[in-house]
């Protein structure tokens, strides 16, 4: 029988923290989504001035990230490279922001961040994922 690390809250709360860290720094008002290895939302911290709409965005790129087991900027790629059928997958948040917790060579869970330019998005979420290296 194989196991596997799993997020626990406390990290949970690391990753939202360092991840609000990063977008305060900068002045930008996300949304901050942590899901689980199976793409279920863990943690949702949405920041003042942030949109509404960027909640469901944040958590729609950390579910994408965690089943698809990479950083979400990897789909947007694809389809902006013109593998347009991929638009056609069983998946929302195909947009840059996403990025997979990876421990031990295993995604134990995601990041999503909704709010800025999709750079600054990827910036936040490494950010936040980097609290736990």
């Amino acid at each position: 029988m194989q196991t596997k690390a799993v997020l626990s809250q406390a990290d949970v709360t690391q990753v939202l923290d360092a991840a609000q860290k990063e977008a305060d720094s900068n002045g930008w008002a996300v949304t901050i989504a942590v899901a689980d290895d199976g793409g279920h939302l863990l943690a949702l911290r949405r920041l003042d001035g942030a949109a509404p709409f960027s909640a469901d965005v944040a958590t729609q790129k950390a579910r994408s990230a965690a089943v698809g087991r990479k950083e979400t900027q990897v789909f947007e790629e694809m389809i902006n490279g013109g593998r347009t059928a991929f638009v056609s997958a069983p998946l929302q948040g195909l947009l840059s922001g996403g990025v997979p917790i990876i421990v031990d060579g295993q995604v134990v869970g995601s990041v999503g961040i909704s709010g800025v330019k999709p750079d600054q998005d990827v910036q936040v979420a490494k950010a936040g994922v980097s609290a736990l290296a």
